[in-house]
């Protein structure tokens, strides 16, 4: 079982997330290697909020070949260089979340891996089994 708490004895979350995520029970656990902007024949978009976009809907696939979904996500580790339009990426990551609010962290990065790479998102997912 997965239960969602904003303690009343710690800040309200300064964004759509939540401060903690219990897990219980049988559970599948899902972690993901931090997934890049990049398509499948290994192209990477210029723009920036292209590579979010792309690196959630990666996300998304490999929950579903996983047999999970968006709302079995626990955590979220956005790591991104240069500027971002803050709207923007907000908007982009509501519409990827929908209703959902798993734990999330948000770190501006000097580089990653490669310099075309603006973007890369850890992502932990848990579904309960019954």
């Amino acid at each position: 079982m997965k239960k969602s708490r904003n303690p009343e004895t710690v800040h309200k979350p300064v964004a759509p997330y939540v401060h903690q995520i219990e897990v219980t029970g049988p559970n599948k656990w899902l972690t993901l290697s931090g997934q890049l902007g990049m398509h499948v024949d290994g192209t990477v978009p210029d723009n920036s909020l292209d590579q979010l976009q792309l690196a959630l809907e990666n996300i998304r696939r490999n929950l579903e070949s996983a047999n999970m979904k968006v709302e079995d996500l626990t955590k979220l580790v956005f790591y991104l260089v240069g500027d971002f339009d803050a709207d923007k990426r907000r908007k982009i990551i509501g519409d990827f979340l929908g209703e959902h609010l798993p734990c999330t962290t948000m770190i501006y990065v000097v580089a990653l891996a490669a310099p075309v790479f603006k973007v890369e998102v850890d992502a932990w997912a848990c579904k309960e089994i019954h």
